[in-house]
Protein backbone atom coordinates (compact mmCIF):
# COMPACT_ATOMS: atom_id res chain seq x y z
CA UNK A 1 0.00 0.00 0.00
CA UNK A 2 2.63 2.50 -0.76
CA UNK A 3 3.08 4.16 -4.14
CA UNK A 4 3.77 2.32 -7.37
CA UNK A 5 7.49 2.81 -7.72
CA UNK A 6 8.49 0.27 -10.29
CA UNK A 7 10.26 3.00 -12.33
CA UNK A 8 11.81 4.75 -9.35
CA UNK A 9 15.25 3.53 -10.38
CA UNK A 10 15.52 6.24 -12.96
CA UNK A 11 14.74 8.99 -10.48
CA UNK A 12 17.01 8.53 -7.52
CA UNK A 13 19.71 6.52 -5.85
CA UNK A 14 18.18 3.16 -6.72
CA UNK A 15 19.74 2.78 -10.14
CA UNK A 16 23.15 1.78 -8.84
CA UNK A 17 24.44 1.30 -5.35
CA UNK A 18 27.67 3.19 -5.78
CA UNK A 19 30.03 0.57 -4.34
CA UNK A 20 30.13 -3.16 -3.90
CA UNK A 21 29.77 -5.54 -1.00
CA UNK A 22 28.09 -3.21 1.47
CA UNK A 23 26.13 -4.50 4.45
CA UNK A 24 23.40 -2.18 5.66
CA UNK A 25 22.21 -2.47 9.24
CA UNK A 26 18.53 -1.83 9.98
CA UNK A 27 16.90 -1.82 13.41
CA UNK A 28 13.12 -2.23 13.19
CA UNK A 29 10.12 -2.55 15.47
CA UNK A 30 8.05 -5.71 15.73
CA UNK A 31 4.40 -5.28 14.73
CA UNK A 32 3.47 -8.92 15.24
CA UNK A 33 1.56 -10.30 18.18
CA UNK A 34 3.13 -13.78 18.02
CA UNK A 35 6.15 -15.53 16.50
CA UNK A 36 3.93 -16.58 13.60
CA UNK A 37 3.53 -13.01 12.32
CA UNK A 38 6.65 -11.37 13.67
CA UNK A 39 8.02 -8.53 11.57
CA UNK A 40 11.16 -10.64 11.22
CA UNK A 41 9.34 -12.67 8.57
CA UNK A 42 8.24 -9.57 6.68
CA UNK A 43 11.74 -8.14 6.59
CA UNK A 44 13.31 -11.50 5.70
CA UNK A 45 11.06 -11.81 2.65
CA UNK A 46 11.62 -8.21 1.62
CA UNK A 47 15.38 -8.31 2.08
CA UNK A 48 15.67 -11.55 0.14
CA UNK A 49 13.83 -10.01 -2.81
CA UNK A 50 15.98 -6.88 -2.68
CA UNK A 51 19.27 -8.73 -2.45
CA UNK A 52 18.42 -10.80 -5.53
CA UNK A 53 18.21 -7.56 -7.50
CA UNK A 54 21.20 -5.96 -5.75
CA UNK A 55 23.74 -8.74 -5.06
CA UNK A 56 26.38 -6.22 -4.00
CA UNK A 57 24.29 -5.07 -1.02
CA UNK A 58 23.33 -7.09 2.02
CA UNK A 59 20.80 -5.91 4.59
CA UNK A 60 21.09 -7.11 8.19
CA UNK A 61 17.82 -6.52 10.07
CA UNK A 62 17.42 -6.66 13.86
CA UNK A 63 13.82 -6.60 15.11
CA UNK A 64 12.91 -5.58 18.67
CA UNK A 65 9.63 -5.20 20.51
CA UNK A 66 8.13 -1.75 20.92
CA UNK A 67 9.09 -1.99 24.58
CA UNK A 68 12.76 -1.99 23.62
CA UNK A 69 13.38 -0.71 20.10
CA UNK A 70 13.64 3.04 20.79
CA UNK A 71 15.96 2.50 23.74
CA UNK A 72 18.07 0.06 21.71
CA UNK A 73 18.68 2.60 18.95
CA UNK A 74 19.44 5.29 21.51
CA UNK A 75 22.06 3.04 23.11
CA UNK A 76 23.63 2.20 19.75
CA UNK A 77 23.89 5.87 18.77
CA UNK A 78 25.29 6.86 22.15
CA UNK A 79 27.93 4.12 21.86
CA UNK A 80 28.98 5.40 18.45
CA UNK A 81 27.50 2.45 16.57
CA UNK A 82 24.46 3.92 14.87
CA UNK A 83 22.68 1.61 12.43
CA UNK A 84 22.32 2.68 8.82
CA UNK A 85 18.56 2.79 9.23
CA UNK A 86 16.13 2.73 12.13
CA UNK A 87 12.38 2.23 12.03
CA UNK A 88 11.20 3.56 15.39
CA UNK A 89 8.89 6.05 17.08
CA UNK A 90 10.76 9.39 16.97
CA UNK A 91 13.36 11.06 14.79
CA UNK A 92 13.67 14.76 15.70
CA UNK A 93 16.27 14.44 18.44
CA UNK A 94 18.62 12.64 16.03
CA UNK A 95 17.93 15.18 13.29
CA UNK A 96 18.74 18.07 15.61
CA UNK A 97 22.09 16.50 16.44
CA UNK A 98 22.97 16.26 12.75
CA UNK A 99 23.00 12.47 12.73
CA UNK A 100 20.45 11.85 9.97
CA UNK A 101 20.34 12.14 6.23
CA UNK A 102 17.42 14.20 5.00
CA UNK A 103 14.72 12.28 3.15
CA UNK A 104 15.73 14.21 0.02
CA UNK A 105 19.25 12.79 0.31
CA UNK A 106 17.90 9.26 0.20
CA UNK A 107 14.57 8.85 -1.58
CA UNK A 108 13.86 9.16 -5.26
CA UNK A 109 11.75 12.13 -6.31
CA UNK A 110 8.79 9.90 -7.03
CA UNK A 111 8.94 8.13 -3.68
CA UNK A 112 9.23 11.32 -1.68
CA UNK A 113 6.47 13.09 -3.60
CA UNK A 114 4.05 10.24 -3.03
CA UNK A 115 4.26 10.30 0.77
CA UNK A 116 1.00 11.47 2.36
CA UNK A 117 1.59 15.17 2.91
CA UNK A 118 0.22 15.34 6.45
CA UNK A 119 2.54 12.53 7.47
CA UNK A 120 5.57 13.77 5.58
CA UNK A 121 5.05 17.27 6.98
CA UNK A 122 5.11 15.78 10.47
CA UNK A 123 8.47 14.27 9.54
CA UNK A 124 10.12 17.68 9.19
CA UNK A 125 12.55 19.23 11.61
CA UNK A 126 13.69 22.80 10.99
CA UNK A 127 11.74 22.77 7.71
CA UNK A 128 13.68 19.78 6.38
CA UNK A 129 12.24 16.26 6.07
CA UNK A 130 14.19 13.72 8.09
CA UNK A 131 11.54 11.30 9.32
CA UNK A 132 9.99 9.14 6.60
CA UNK A 133 6.59 7.75 7.62
CA UNK A 134 6.66 3.97 7.56
CA UNK A 135 3.30 2.93 8.98
CA UNK A 136 0.25 4.84 10.14
CA UNK A 137 -2.90 4.22 12.12
CA UNK A 138 -5.75 6.04 13.78
CA UNK A 139 -7.62 5.02 16.92
CA UNK A 140 -11.25 4.23 17.66
CA UNK A 141 -13.17 2.70 20.55
CA UNK A 142 -13.68 -1.05 20.12
CA UNK A 143 -16.48 -2.75 22.02
CA UNK A 144 -17.48 -6.39 22.38
CA UNK A 145 -21.01 -6.74 20.99
CA UNK A 146 -21.67 -10.04 22.76
CA UNK A 147 -20.72 -8.67 26.17
CA UNK A 148 -22.75 -5.52 25.53
CA UNK A 149 -25.81 -7.61 24.71
CA UNK A 150 -25.40 -9.71 27.86
CA UNK A 151 -25.16 -6.52 29.91
CA UNK A 152 -28.27 -5.07 28.28
CA UNK A 153 -26.37 -2.26 26.56
CA UNK A 154 -27.99 -1.31 23.26
CA UNK A 155 -25.84 1.60 22.04
CA UNK A 156 -22.12 2.32 22.07
CA UNK A 157 -21.12 5.24 24.34
CA UNK A 158 -20.60 8.75 23.01
CA UNK A 159 -19.79 10.50 26.30
CA UNK A 160 -17.61 9.68 29.29
CA UNK A 161 -20.65 9.31 31.54
CA UNK A 162 -22.13 6.77 29.15
CA UNK A 163 -18.81 4.92 28.98
CA UNK A 164 -18.66 4.73 32.79
CA UNK A 165 -22.27 3.56 33.01
CA UNK A 166 -21.62 0.87 30.39
CA UNK A 167 -18.51 -0.22 32.29
CA UNK A 168 -20.60 -0.55 35.46
CA UNK A 169 -23.12 -2.72 33.62
CA UNK A 170 -20.34 -4.89 32.20
CA UNK A 171 -18.73 -5.29 35.62
CA UNK A 172 -22.07 -6.38 37.07
CA UNK A 173 -22.09 -9.24 34.54
CA UNK A 174 -18.62 -10.37 35.56
CA UNK A 175 -16.65 -8.95 32.65
CA UNK A 176 -12.96 -9.09 33.58
CA UNK A 177 -12.00 -5.78 31.98
CA UNK A 178 -15.09 -3.54 31.58
CA UNK A 179 -12.78 -0.88 30.10
CA UNK A 180 -9.14 -1.85 29.48
CA UNK A 181 -6.84 1.11 30.22
CA UNK A 182 -3.31 0.20 29.04
CA UNK A 183 -1.03 2.79 30.61
CA UNK A 184 1.91 0.41 30.82
CA UNK A 185 5.24 1.36 29.24
CA UNK A 186 4.64 -0.28 25.86
CA UNK A 187 2.45 2.49 24.45
CA UNK A 188 1.11 4.59 27.30
CA UNK A 189 1.75 7.77 25.33
CA UNK A 190 -0.96 6.76 22.83
CA UNK A 191 -3.68 5.88 25.35
CA UNK A 192 -2.81 9.08 27.19
CA UNK A 193 -3.12 11.27 24.11
CA UNK A 194 -6.44 9.69 23.15
CA UNK A 195 -7.87 10.62 26.54
CA UNK A 196 -6.29 14.10 26.52
CA UNK A 197 -7.92 14.85 23.16
CA UNK A 198 -11.29 13.54 24.28
CA UNK A 199 -11.11 15.88 27.28
CA UNK A 200 -10.34 18.94 25.17
CA UNK A 201 -6.59 18.96 25.83
CA UNK A 202 -3.38 17.69 24.25
CA UNK A 203 0.32 17.38 24.96
CA UNK A 204 0.95 20.83 23.46
CA UNK A 205 -0.96 23.98 22.59
CA UNK A 206 -1.34 25.50 19.11
CA UNK A 207 2.07 27.16 19.43
CA UNK A 208 3.81 23.86 20.19
CA UNK A 209 4.38 24.59 23.88
CA UNK A 210 3.95 21.66 26.25
CA UNK A 211 0.72 21.86 28.27
CA UNK A 212 0.77 18.47 29.95
CA UNK A 213 -0.45 19.82 33.31
CA UNK A 214 -3.21 22.01 31.87
CA UNK A 215 -6.52 22.21 33.69
CA UNK A 216 -8.21 20.15 30.94
CA UNK A 217 -5.63 17.38 31.19
CA UNK A 218 -5.73 17.35 34.98
CA UNK A 219 -9.52 17.05 34.91
CA UNK A 220 -9.24 14.19 32.43
CA UNK A 221 -6.93 12.10 34.57
CA UNK A 222 -8.84 12.93 37.73
CA UNK A 223 -11.96 11.54 36.03
CA UNK A 224 -10.12 8.41 34.90
CA UNK A 225 -8.90 7.77 38.44
CA UNK A 226 -12.12 8.63 40.28
CA UNK A 227 -14.75 7.32 37.85
CA UNK A 228 -13.06 4.31 36.26
CA UNK A 229 -9.99 3.02 38.12
CA UNK A 230 -11.08 3.58 41.73
CA UNK A 231 -14.46 2.02 40.96
CA UNK A 232 -12.84 -1.17 39.71
CA UNK A 233 -13.94 -0.70 36.11
CA UNK A 234 -10.53 -1.20 34.47
CA UNK A 235 -9.88 -4.80 35.42
CA UNK A 236 -7.59 -6.74 37.77
CA UNK A 237 -4.30 -5.38 36.42
CA UNK A 238 -3.30 -1.86 37.44
CA UNK A 239 -3.33 0.38 34.33
CA UNK A 240 0.32 1.26 34.83
CA UNK A 241 1.21 -2.43 34.49
CA UNK A 242 -1.15 -3.21 31.62
CA UNK A 243 0.52 -3.02 28.21
CA UNK A 244 -1.28 -2.57 24.91
CA UNK A 245 -0.40 -6.05 23.64
CA UNK A 246 -1.85 -7.67 26.76
CA UNK A 247 -5.00 -5.54 26.51
CA UNK A 248 -5.43 -6.47 22.84
CA UNK A 249 -4.98 -10.15 23.64
CA UNK A 250 -7.56 -9.92 26.42
CA UNK A 251 -10.02 -8.30 24.00
CA UNK A 252 -9.42 -11.07 21.47
CA UNK A 253 -10.07 -13.59 24.24
CA UNK A 254 -13.46 -12.03 24.99
CA UNK A 255 -12.39 -10.61 28.36
CA UNK A 256 -12.67 -6.88 27.56
CA UNK A 257 -15.84 -4.85 27.13
CA UNK A 258 -14.23 -1.69 25.68
CA UNK A 259 -10.82 -0.31 24.80
CA UNK A 260 -9.12 2.06 22.42
CA UNK A 261 -7.58 0.25 19.49
CA UNK A 262 -6.02 0.56 16.07
CA UNK A 263 -6.64 -1.54 12.94
CA UNK A 264 -4.41 -4.44 14.00
CA UNK A 265 -6.92 -5.29 16.71
CA UNK A 266 -9.51 -6.16 14.07
CA UNK A 267 -7.44 -9.07 12.84
CA UNK A 268 -6.77 -10.35 16.35
CA UNK A 269 -10.43 -10.19 17.32
CA UNK A 270 -11.68 -11.74 14.09
CA UNK A 271 -9.22 -14.61 14.38
CA UNK A 272 -10.80 -15.51 17.74
CA UNK A 273 -14.37 -15.05 16.57
CA UNK A 274 -15.07 -11.97 18.66
CA UNK A 275 -18.02 -9.89 17.45
CA UNK A 276 -17.05 -6.25 17.85
CA UNK A 277 -18.09 -2.75 16.90
CA UNK A 278 -16.06 0.41 16.40
CA UNK A 279 -17.06 4.01 17.15
CA UNK A 280 -15.22 7.31 17.64
CA UNK A 281 -13.69 7.77 21.07
CA UNK A 282 -16.31 9.10 23.53
CA UNK A 283 -15.65 12.62 24.78
CA UNK A 284 -16.43 14.50 27.95
CA UNK A 285 -19.51 16.17 26.48
CA UNK A 286 -20.12 14.16 23.31
CA UNK A 287 -20.08 17.32 21.19
CA UNK A 288 -16.69 16.92 19.50
CA UNK A 289 -14.91 13.81 18.27
CA UNK A 290 -11.21 14.46 17.72
CA UNK A 291 -9.21 11.61 16.24
CA UNK A 292 -5.64 10.64 16.97
CA UNK A 293 -3.21 9.49 14.32
CA UNK A 294 0.08 7.72 14.88
CA UNK A 295 2.92 7.39 12.42
CA UNK A 296 6.08 5.38 12.93
CA UNK A 297 9.26 6.62 11.31
CA UNK A 298 12.05 5.37 9.12
CA UNK A 299 15.31 7.30 9.21
CA UNK A 300 18.80 7.00 7.76
CA UNK A 301 21.89 7.65 9.88
CA UNK A 302 24.97 9.31 8.43
CA UNK A 303 27.61 7.65 10.59
CA UNK A 304 28.48 4.76 8.28
CA UNK A 305 27.88 6.64 5.03
CA UNK A 306 26.09 4.43 2.49
CA UNK A 307 23.58 7.08 1.39
CA UNK A 308 23.27 5.56 -2.08
CA UNK A 309 22.67 2.07 -0.75
CA UNK A 310 20.20 3.27 1.90
CA UNK A 311 18.29 5.19 -0.75
CA UNK A 312 18.26 2.19 -3.06
CA UNK A 313 16.86 -0.04 -0.34
CA UNK A 314 14.25 2.45 0.86
CA UNK A 315 12.95 3.06 -2.63
CA UNK A 316 12.43 -0.69 -2.78
CA UNK A 317 10.79 -0.75 0.66
CA UNK A 318 8.29 1.90 -0.43
CA UNK A 319 7.21 0.13 -3.60
CA UNK A 320 3.48 -0.46 -3.64
CA UNK A 321 3.53 -4.24 -3.50
CA UNK A 322 5.91 -4.25 -0.54
CA UNK A 323 3.99 -1.81 1.59
CA UNK A 324 0.71 -3.44 0.63
CA UNK A 325 2.13 -6.69 1.95
CA UNK A 326 3.06 -4.98 5.22
CA UNK A 327 -0.27 -3.20 5.58
CA UNK A 328 -2.28 -6.32 4.88
CA UNK A 329 -0.20 -8.37 7.28
CA UNK A 330 -0.58 -5.94 10.19
CA UNK A 331 -3.78 -4.05 9.37
CA UNK A 332 -2.10 -0.65 9.18
CA UNK A 333 -2.73 2.33 6.94
CA UNK A 334 -0.73 3.33 3.85
CA UNK A 335 1.64 6.24 4.04
CA UNK A 336 1.46 7.36 0.41
CA UNK A 337 -1.23 9.15 -1.54
CA UNK A 338 -1.43 6.57 -4.31
CA UNK A 339 -1.79 3.72 -1.85
CA UNK A 340 -4.38 5.61 0.21
CA UNK A 341 -6.44 6.14 -2.92
CA UNK A 342 -6.06 2.49 -3.89
CA UNK A 343 -7.25 1.37 -0.47
CA UNK A 344 -10.12 3.84 -0.51
CA UNK A 345 -11.29 2.55 -3.88
CA UNK A 346 -10.87 -1.12 -3.01
CA UNK A 347 -13.90 -3.26 -2.23
CA UNK A 348 -11.80 -6.12 -0.92
CA UNK A 349 -12.95 -7.00 2.62
CA UNK A 350 -9.53 -6.47 4.17
CA UNK A 351 -9.36 -2.97 2.66
CA UNK A 352 -12.99 -2.01 3.33
CA UNK A 353 -12.46 -2.84 6.99
CA UNK A 354 -9.80 -0.13 7.13
CA UNK A 355 -11.91 2.59 5.50
CA UNK A 356 -13.14 4.05 8.84
CA UNK A 357 -9.54 4.48 9.95
CA UNK A 358 -8.42 5.79 6.59
CA UNK A 359 -11.16 8.44 6.63
CA UNK A 360 -9.79 9.79 9.92
CA UNK A 361 -6.17 10.02 8.84
CA UNK A 362 -6.31 13.34 6.98
CA UNK A 363 -7.59 15.23 10.04
CA UNK A 364 -6.09 13.18 12.85
CA UNK A 365 -3.98 14.85 15.54
CA UNK A 366 -0.38 13.63 15.64
CA UNK A 367 2.16 13.38 18.43
CA UNK A 368 4.47 16.43 18.58
CA UNK A 369 7.14 14.38 16.81
CA UNK A 370 8.78 17.45 15.29
CA UNK A 371 9.91 18.53 18.76
CA UNK A 372 13.40 17.30 19.51
CA UNK A 373 12.37 16.80 23.12
CA UNK A 374 9.49 14.46 22.24
CA UNK A 375 11.48 11.24 22.50
CA UNK A 376 12.49 12.09 26.07
CA UNK A 377 9.00 13.28 26.99
CA UNK A 378 7.34 10.25 25.44
CA UNK A 379 9.67 7.95 27.38
CA UNK A 380 8.79 9.75 30.62
CA UNK A 381 5.06 9.45 29.89
CA UNK A 382 5.44 5.73 29.25
CA UNK A 383 7.15 5.20 32.59
CA UNK A 384 5.16 7.55 34.83
CA UNK A 385 1.62 8.20 33.60
CA UNK A 386 0.23 5.00 35.12
CA UNK A 387 1.03 6.44 38.55
CA UNK A 388 -1.53 9.19 37.94
CA UNK A 389 -4.39 6.72 38.32
CA UNK A 390 -2.96 4.49 41.04
CA UNK A 391 -5.16 4.04 44.09
CA UNK A 392 -2.91 6.38 46.08
CA UNK A 393 -1.78 8.36 43.04
CA UNK A 394 -2.14 12.07 42.34
CA UNK A 395 -3.14 13.01 38.78
CA UNK A 396 -2.10 16.62 39.23
CA UNK A 397 1.20 15.65 40.85
CA UNK A 398 2.17 13.24 38.06
CA UNK A 399 1.15 15.65 35.29
CA UNK A 400 3.08 18.48 36.98
CA UNK A 401 6.17 16.27 37.17
CA UNK A 402 5.84 15.35 33.49
CA UNK A 403 5.38 19.01 32.60
CA UNK A 404 8.61 19.82 34.42
CA UNK A 405 10.39 17.05 32.50
CA UNK A 406 9.06 18.42 29.22
CA UNK A 407 9.96 22.03 30.04
CA UNK A 408 13.48 21.04 31.06
CA UNK A 409 13.92 18.96 27.92
CA UNK A 410 12.82 21.90 25.79
CA UNK A 411 15.19 24.26 27.60
CA UNK A 412 18.13 21.96 26.96
CA UNK A 413 17.26 21.96 23.26
CA UNK A 414 17.08 25.75 23.21
CA UNK A 415 20.46 26.00 24.92
CA UNK A 416 22.27 23.96 22.27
Amino acid sequence: MVSALGMAAVLGGCGTTGSSHVTLKLVAADYGDSPANSSKKYWATLVSAYEKKHPDVKVDVSVYSWNDVDAKVKQMVAAGHAPDMAQIGAYADYAAKGKLYSASDLLSIRTQADLVSQLSDAGEWDHTPYGMPFAASTRVLFYNKTLFEKAGITDAPTTWDELAADAEALKAKGVKYPYALPLGPEEAQAETMQWLLSGGGNYTDDMGTYTIDSSQNTRTFAWLKDDLVDKGLTGPVAPGRLNRAAAFSAFANGEVGMLNGHPTLMQQAESKGVKFGMVPMPTRDGDHQPSMGVADWMMGFKQRGHADQIGSFLDFVYQEKNVLAFSHEYGLLPVTTSASEAMGDSEAPRDKALHPFLDQLQTAEQYPVDKTSWAEVSAAVKQQIGQAVDTDGSPSGVLTRLQSTATLADSRVAAR
